[in-house]
Formats: structure tokens, C-alpha cells, sequence
């Protein structure tokens, strides 16, 4: 069994980073592959969208030397496991900026353990700092949530170059594995022109779906569910399946 490890990176808050990291794991684990979430954010958005919270042990001990086993529970959903976060890991940023070869504790980490499954996603913090930096040091290919508005084009302009860095000093094999549009108003014409922006500079590394800005996707974290857990019907769940589909068909 091949084991594909995504980082599931942008530089920028509130592009639906963590929502694409929980939602595509969630869809792969239903359809069954057996699927890690390690969410790397001090924030634990993961952690709790998967309706997790207080957890012994989480992606600190990773970090600090724990094995994958040691660390990663089953979550309440079937083929779906996860490390979770902790608020100390805001902590570990500053130990690994600290450490030598410091980019490279995740890498490591992961060197045994992950051959359990089949897809493991790294959820991100919202910048390009040590934590982020270890993802992309440790993933196969990068997955970028982009959100259809103005600034979005900037932004992946910057995380392209810092990944060509990651590539050069850390991790030859990284690649783009996708852009995903994510909350695309389809009434309004920023969304459009941003949409064919995107896909005029990045071309077939693009996902053919996008992701509509959607309540009931919006609302599914507060309950501690995945989307298609929460409303199997909404958009956003349908949304995130084609999505899904997508991810195994590029292989």
C-alpha cells in the first residue's frame, strides 16, 4: 500500500484550510481508506471539528519525540484517525526554530507509522513559520485552499516561492498536488474573474470542483462533524466528495 502525505497549506487565515484538510479525509475515510489527520495548528480547529478536544496526547509529542503510534487515536468516524493539537504547540515553533535541522522533526517522525494508511493530511497553521515549513518537509504534495477574492493571487504567489525554497533545501520529491477554489459566490463577479485568474496561472493543477461558500459547511465544525456528517445533501458536502474523487483519480 502506498502511503500519500499532504500538507494542507496557505499563508493566509480564512481560506478553509482546516475545512478542506477534515472534509477530505472525512470522504476518503467514508468511501474506505484508512486516513490520518495531524493538525499542526496551535488553534485546533481539526481537532475539534472532528469533535475531539482534550486529548492526552497530541502533535507536540509528536514533535518532541513520541511515535506516530503512540499519538494518533481513532476518531468517532469510521477509517479516520488523528493526532490531535494542543495550544502548547505554539510552543514547538519556537523549539524547532531553535533546533538544528529543525525543518526535519515531522519527516522524521513520520519515517515509521504511516504505512497504516493510506492518506495522511497535514493541517496547517496559517503562516509559513517552523510548523508549516516541517509539513512541507515531510508531505508528498501540497494542497492549497485558495478563497475566491481579491487578494488570492498575492498570497499564492508567495507560498509558491517558499515551496520552491522547500523543495530546493528539504524535499525534492514535494509537489503541487492541487489549488482549490473554496468559497466561490457564484452571483458576483470578483468570484469569477479571481476563478479565472487562478486557473489561467495554475492551469490543470487546479481542481475541476469548487467550493461554495455554504451555511451548512460554514456551521459543520460547531458541531463537531465533517459536512456530509453533518448535512449529507448541502452543497458544500457534495462539494467536497467530487473533490475527493478528484484527489484519487490524480493518484
Amino acid at each position: 500500500m502506498t502511503t500519500r502525505v499532504f500538507a494542507v497549506a496557505n499563508q493566509k487565515g480564512g481560506v478553509g484550510k482546516t475545512t478542506t484538510a477534515i472534509n477530505l479525509a472525512a470522504c476518503l475515510a467514508e468511501a474506505g481508506e484508512s486516513v490520518l489527520v495531524i493538525d499542526l495548528d496551535p488553534q485546533a480547529n481539526a481537532t475539534s471539528g472532528l469533535g475531539e478536544k482534550g486529548a492526552a496526547v497530541s502533535s507536540y509529542d509528536l514533535l518532541d519525540g513520541m511515535s506516530l503510534d503512540q499519538v494518533a487515536r481513532p476518531t468517532r468516524f469510521r477509517n479516520l484517525s488523528l493526532v490531535a493539537s494542543r495550544p502548547e504547540l505554539a510552543g514547538a515553533a519556537v523549539e524547532l526554530a531553535q533546533r538544528p535541522d529543525g525543518e526535519r522533526y515531522l519527516k522524521q517522525a513520520l519515517a515509521s507509522g504511516v504505512d497504516g494508511y493510506t492518506y495522511v493530511f497535514l493541517d496547517c497553521p496559517p503562516s509559513l513559520g517552523p510548523l508549516t515549513v516541517n509539513a512541507l518537509a515531510a508531505a508528498d504534495r501540497l494542497i492549497v485552499p485558495v478563497q475566491a477574492e481579491y487578494y488570492a493571487l498575492e498570497g499564492l504567489a508567495q507560498l509558491v516561492r517558499s515551496v520552491d525554497l522547500v523543495r530546493l533545501r528539504l524535499n525534492p520529491q514535494l509537489s503541487l498536488g492541487g489549488v482549490l477554489l473554496t468559497m466561490v459566490d457564484g452571483r458576483t463577479r470578483l468570484s469569477a474573474d479571481v476563478c479565472t485568474e487562478v486557473r489561467k496561472h495554475f492551469g490543470s493543477v487546479v481542481f475541476d470542483t469548487t467550493v461554495p461558500r455554504s451555511v451548512r459547511l460554514a456551521e459543520a465544525p460547531s458541531f463537531g462533524l465533517p459536512a456530509h456528517h453533518h448535512d449529507p445533501r448541502s452543497v458544500g458536502a457534495d462539494a467536497y466528495w467530487k473533490v475527493a474523487m478528484e484527489l484519487v483519480e490524480r493518484g
